[in-house]
């Protein structure tokens, strides 16, 4: 190597050790060299292990994470990093919370307020990306919570394209941004000190080298985990699959949605993405396709030369042979056109023609909100989530299987229990009263007397005392 060049590694390797000093935070009260004032480093660490393992999976594909060895391993170890990362930052903010450390940097809260929904809705999206049954069932559990709250259009988990953006670029991105700035806010004005005369400190050097220790071992942990209790995976629900094993009840799906009576048809938070025309959507376009290829009789338009009252009856009495399990009948020459109609329909199905051409209608090839809400009108994702203990949608969320580990987003418990308190309430009051938590939250230190409430209560002690802090231990 060349003397030139020599000198220029070593510049840049000099600019990067200042750089590395200068983030440093040198001196902290006597208690902040404990656990508890260490947890901003370890979710730090967490969050590396998350993108690290987040490009890992994006570079092998979708499937990776679930036919290998090393696919599995890797997703798993992502999956409890991700659990690690919301425990650390529930203690964090139960930490700034309990010694109202929000006092001396409401800004700094603010952030922290802001991350916590942005880390909930990343999980959750991230969840709905795991390719098997639990990720419909907590997509079409989450499209419920955004169509409530009009959002829908903008958000909408069975689009997994969109998904996969919000989880690995959009809201990763805003999370990098937040956390530079809260950790420059804590640098610049310090760890907070104590607010009560009676807490005793004295300024120390910060010991790194035990920092990092205990980020190697929170490390540690989360290989143990994915290594002892790799994230299980449930087979999805598809609409072939349906149409081999329950072809009468897909028949009789099939029947409602072109009468307009299915679940999707009539559902209460009519807004996008859920505005479509079910009967031509699931029944009259696939229907054409299948006359293309096939170059049948038209049961369709013999249907539609009917008076209305005989199409009633036609409706009534095909939804009442499919629901008695009734037959695939292609016949042409049957009375009732509408049997061979939606006959064809569940033999495209069991082909798997049906379900692709429910993919060609959107303009995106990830896009699963036709096959998910047919999927779902036809009550089988009711039952599998019964099966697998995730009855009730919203507890999908907290279970990824039927067992007890892995957990899922347990953090989710208390909408989970609004949920379950208020049954009859609207996802639009549920998302409501969830927005408002979280404004509630933002505001806390602003609000007179409630800003109060931890002081009151005495929590600081729970984090200042004498095994915490050595200042105390001296003056005992």
């Amino acid at each position: 190597m060349s003397s030139s060049k020599h000198s220029e590694t070593e510049s840049l390797v000099s600019d990067l050790k200042k750089f590395i000093d200068f983030m440093y935070i040198d001196e902290v009260p006597s208690y902040g060299n404990s656990f508890f004032y260490s947890l901003g480093f370890l979710l730090l660490t967490c969050f590396v292990v998350l993108v690290i393992t987040g490009i890992i999976m994006v570079v092998f594909g979708p499937f990776w994470g679930d036919i290998t060895t090393l696919g599995v391993f890797t997703k798993s170890v992502h999956f409890w990093a991700a659990e690690a990362f919301f425990t650390l930052l529930i203690l964090h903010l139960f930490v700034v919370f309990s010694t109202s450390a929000f006092k001396s940097n409401k800004i700094a809260w603010i952030i922290g307020s802001l991350m916590l929904l942005l880390v909930m809705l990343e999980a959750a999206f991230g969840l709905g990306l795991t390719g098997d049954f639990v990720a419909q069932w907590n997509s079409l559990s989450g499209a419920d919570l955004w169509n409530g709250l009009g959002l829908g259009y903008w958000i909408n988990p069975l689009n997994y394209g969109a998904l996969y953006g919000w989880h690995i670029a959009g809201i990763p991105l805003v999370l990098v941004g937040l956390i530079l700035m809260h950790y420059l806010l804590v640098k610049t004005k310090g760890i907070a000190k104590p607010y009560r005369n009676d807490i005793p400190y004295t300024m120390v050097k910060a010991n790194h080298g035990k920092m990092y220790q205990r980020a190697a071992v929170v490390v540690v942990i989360i290989l143990a985990f994915a290594l002892f209790a790799r994230v299980p995976y449930v087979p999805p629900l598809t609409i072939q699959n349906v149409a081999l094993t329950n072809s009468s009840i897909l028949a009789a799906t099939l029947v409602q949605e072109l009468n307009h009576s299915s679940g999707t048809a009539t559902y209460l938070d009519t807004i996008d993405p859920y505005t479509f025309n079910t009967s031509s959507v699931f029944v009259t376009g696939p229907y054409a396709k299948y006359l293309s290829i096939s170059g049948g009789a038209d049961e369709y338009r013999v249907f539609s030369n009917q008076s209305p009252s005989v199409q009633a009856q036609d409706i009534n009495s095909s939804y009442n042979y499919f629901a008695n399990k009734g037959a695939i009948n292609l016949s042409e020459n049957n009375p009732n056109p509408l049997i061979p109609l939606i006959s064809s329909l569940v033999v495209m199905a069991r082909s798997g023609t049906y379900g692709a051409v429910l993919i060609t209608e959107q303009a995106s090839p990830f896009d699963q909100t036709y096959p998910l809400r047919l999927l779902s009108d036809t009550g089988l994702m009711n039952k599998q989530a019964t099966i697998d203990n995730l009855q009730i949608g919203q507890w999908g969320m907290v279970r990824v299987d039927t067992g007890i580990w892995p957990p899922g987003e347990w953090w989710v418990g208390p909408y989970n229990v609004l949920e379950m308190m208020f049954p009859n309430s609207t996802d639009l009051q549920d998302g409501a009263i969830s927005l408002l938590v979280f404004v509630l939250l933002i505001a806390f230190p602003f609000i007179p007397y409630i800003n109060k409430i931890p002081d009151k209560l005495g929590l600081y002690k729970i984090f200042w005392n004498r095994f915490t802090n050595p200042e105390m231990r001296k003056k005992r």
